[in-house]
């Protein structure tokens, strides 16, 4: 019962990631979009959701059998993206952003892996500080920075968010065999990235 709690889970925080990249596509000014578009790892984090880049950084901290939570995650946020996906396919809002998250993926899947996997682990460093931030910052409102900020922050700089990229490819309707590879790819930058703080704490011993 508890792995299929957490699979239903991580299929609504892939849907709220969805939400946000439905969001961030609509609104014309990004730094706008980038901001709304972190409504979604916020609900995730206020309802204790499952996503996979919030998680993966605690690895190291945690039981091999962790290693289960983190694989259920993964794919129960993929199947929550491409739910949100079709939901949006088939309603008013797809013809006008259908060009511009066209152009999104066009841009990512035409990157070389290596480009990718170093974007990845930048984000992930920062999905990291924004999860662990809210969960030790005190606060209602430095809680909430701790969010948006990074999550900001990567959207504006174009680093690689696995998750997210599962969203959109979905809805630009681009998923083939080069497509898995480089979601493979960001989910191990984004892996990487989130665990770089996380092994220096442990390795100096500051948690």
């Amino acid at each position: 019962m508890e792995k299929i709690r957490q699979l239903v889970s991580a299929v609504i925080a892939g849907m709220l990631i969805g939400i946000g990249g439905t969001v961030f596509l609509s609104v014309e000014n990004p730094i706008l979009g980038s901001f709304l578009f972190a409504i979604g790892l916020y609900s995730i984090i206020c309802f204790q959701l499952q996503l996979f880049t919030g998680k993966i950084g605690y690895l190291i901290f945690q039981r091999p059998v962790y290693f289960i939570e983190l694989g259920i995650t993964w794919i129960g946020n993929l199947i929550g993206t491409y739910l949100l996906a079709w939901m949006v396919q088939h309603t008013r809002l797809y013809m006008p952003i259908s060009q511009r998250v066209a152009g999104i993926a066009a841009v990512k899947l035409g990157d070389n892996f290596m480009s990718i996997f170093l974007l990845a682990i930048l984000c992930g460093m920062l999905m990291f500080i924004a999860i662990d931030a809210y969960r030790n910052i005190e606060g209602s409102t430095m809680k909430a920075l701790a969010i948006f900020i990074p999550v900001m922050v990567f959207i504006l700089s174009g680093f690689e968010h696995v998750i997210a990229n599962m969203f959109y490819f979905s809805l630009s309707k681009a998923w083939d065999e080069h497509c898995f590879l480089a979601i493979l790819v960001m989910t191990l930058g984004n892996s990487v990235g989130g665990l770089i703080l996380p092994v220096y704490m442990k390795l100096f011993r500051l948690r």
